[in-house]
């Protein structure tokens, strides 16, 4: 287990650098063709996950993604929901920490593609930017990607969720789809150990538009914790 994890950190690594270089001419085309290029290399990743370190994908759900312009709230607990949720959206956008924008190249594909950068520390400021770099994003039809919880969370933790995902919800007025997921099983925090078995990421039904702030953030975080939950055990029962 441990060979085919440290396996699989060099080629995934290789994997990022070599393709990061290869689509650097795309940064002179549209957005659209980064965000492909993206999507191809979250789907290798995938396959180097599966061949390499024993760790297969399932999604679930995906009748719950309905067409056009989405808020999509996921669960967090590893690097893989960062671009494995990717490849089965139409045009995905992220809501992610301004810092990873200054790393080279990251931050030029970030930029290019439209994600959208928040200051932690920024306050009613950042907020008020997210909010409106999120409006136009969904004015094209994106789907927006959000991590409630801000970071990743160990399994088990006790949720921790922002007032930024309401924030979004009551401003963007589009559905809500909660994500469930186990990624922490097998993909863990602060290790290069991975461990095989089925990273299973579940779309939730949509949370319909216009409910109460405080309603949507309770029926969010019980939606996503009881399935995580579920998902969860049902990952530790493979070993």
């Amino acid at each position: 287990m441990i060979l085919r994890s440290i396996l699989f950190n060099v080629l995934f690594y290789l994997n990022l650098a070599v393709q990061a270089i290869l689509y650097l001419p795309l940064l002179a085309l549209s957005r659209r063709h980064v965000i492909r290029a993206t999507q191809y290399w979250g789907r290798s990743t995938n396959w180097l996950l599966g061949v390499v370190a024993g760790i297969r994908i399932e999604f679930r759900g995906l009748e719950n993604l309905p067409p056009g312009p989405l808020l999509i709230a996921s669960k967090h607990q590893s690097a893989w929901e960062t671009f494995g949720l990717v490849g089965v959206l139409a045009d995905p956008v992220f809501v992610y920490k301004r810092e990873l924008g200054w790393l080279p190249l990251y931050g030029w594909y970030c930029k290019r593609a439209g994600m959208i950068a928040v200051d932690r520390s920024g306050g009613a400021v950042a907020l008020r930017r997210m909010s409106e770099e999120a409006r136009a994003a969904i004015a094209f039809g994106r789907q927006i990607i959000i991590f409630p919880e801000g970071t990743r969370r160990p399994v088990g933790a006790e949720p921790d969720y922002k007032p930024g995902i309401g924030l979004l919800y009551g401003q963007l007025k589009v559905p809500c789809v909660p994500v469930a997921l186990n990624s922490g099983l097998f993909w863990r925090r602060r290790t290069f150990r991975r461990f095989p078995g089925t990273i299973i990421a579940e779309f939730l039904p949509p949370i319909p538009p216009g409910l109460p702030r405080a309603q949507f953030m309770a029926r969010l975080q019980n939606d996503i914790e009881t399935a995580t939950d579920r998902l969860v055990a049902e990952g530790r029962k493979q070993g």
